[in-house]
């Protein structure tokens, strides 16, 4: 009984310590116009990545983004989910037509936009003109 206490203990103790060292690099949230605007207001580099939950492009996406959260550089980026089939005025607000549509700011500034990108590199190369 000692013996399965201490081994409990001590995954639990792993456990800990590895979620510790996987800390995610970057904010992700849904989008609501009150916390973008505070954003921008604050000059943070800025996401906006707008996705439908049927889409594979948006999934493949979503692959692109999970290996970016080790990456420390990262660390200030917001990333604002925005639901293609529901938030209908942040659509009009941001000009797009079509799902899988990658939109980067640093706080009110435009910095790029891509549509149906899937590729690691050219992601990351959106994301880092919001970190200038």
């Amino acid at each position: 009984m000692l013996a399965m206490r201490a081994k409990f203990i001590a995954a639990a103790i792993c456990a800990c310590v590895m979620s510790a060292t996987t800390a995610f690099a970057y904010e992700e949230k849904p989008f609501t116009m009150a916390d973008f605007t505070a954003a921008q207001a604050a000059g943070k580099p800025i996401l906006v990545d707008v996705y439908a939950p049927w889409c594979p492009t948006c999934q493949a996406q979503q692959k692109v983004f999970e290996t970016l959260k080790s990456e420390a550089k990262y660390d200030a980026l917001t990333i604002f989910k925005v639901d293609y089939d529901h938030q209908t005025d942040a659509l009009k607000h941001f000009k797009v037509q079509k799902q899988s549509t990658l939109i980067g700011f640093k706080g009110d500034k435009e910095t790029g936009r891509s549509l149906g990108d899937t590729n690691a590199a050219s992601i990351g190369t959106l994301i880092d003109s919001a970190l200038k």
